[in-house]
């Protein structure tokens, strides 16, 4: 691990920069700078994406203030929640939604996409493992983490009663409603129990994945005893 602060102090700086640029992007101005996206909110690629780039910020400005070289300390819980998040976006996205019939390839390309599905996730998770003050996570992270990915399943379900259910309302230049934005919450497709059986495969990931980097931390604190 790195605790050089002008080290952290570059990285930190380039990915609230690209994090910025995915968030312009993510309201589709790179697109028509006439016409903003109001479907953003939507998308647990970029709710997950918000998140990491939050706790950034914080992380660059406690890099900022500090005077000496020492390892990243700011928010473990949501940096420890943020890594499932992005990793979860960055899985589901490249081996589920990237060629999934009807999508068009070159969507995959465009800055926005990059930046939230590859570039951001890879830079997100590889600063854990570089800058971050490890070998203190705590054994309910894990189960903790679940609530992200819980709450965002109530977001689209309390979403869906206030349109009162009308699919025919799509995300823009997509054929997708609004609120089924991914097909494993589609409740017309696969009903309630389709549903409720992927949110509790996609839960029981998530903290499986969570358990996983629990288990690096507290192997590297035994190997480092």
């Amino acid at each position: 691990m790195i605790k050089n602060r002008t080290a952290q102090l570059i990285y930190q700086t380039i990915y609230c920069t690209l994090g910025l640029v995915g968030c312009i992007a993510c309201l589709g101005i790179f697109d028509n700078i006439k016409t903003i996206r109001w479907d953003f909110y939507v998308h647990f690629t970029n709710i997950s994406n918000f998140l990491c780039i939050a706790v950034m910020v914080v992380a660059l400005i406690q890099t900022a203030k500090k005077k000496e070289d020492s390892f990243v300390t700011a928010l473990p819980l949501l940096k420890f929640i943020g890594i499932l998040g992005i990793l979860l976006t960055f899985l589901v996205f490249n081996i589920m939604l990237a060629g999934a019939e009807g999508r068009d390839p070159q969507a995959n390309w465009r800055v926005g996409s990059l930046l939230f599905h590859v570039v951001l996730p890879i830079l997100y998770i590889l600063d854990w493992f570089l800058f971050y003050e490890r070998k203190n996570s705590k054994w309910y992270y894990p189960i903790a983490s679940i609530g992200f990915p819980l709450a965002y399943a109530i977001f689209l379900l309390i979403q869906a009663i206030i349109l009162g259910f009308n699919s025919s309302i799509l995300i823009p230049t997509t054929t997708t409603p609004l609120i089924y934005p991914y097909f494993f919450v589609n409740l017309e497709t696969l009903g309630v129990p389709g549903v409720l059986m992927w949110v509790a495969i996609l839960a029981v990931a998530f903290m499986a994945v969570g358990y996983l980097f629990y288990g690096l931390d507290r192997l590297e604190k035994k190997a480092k005893k």
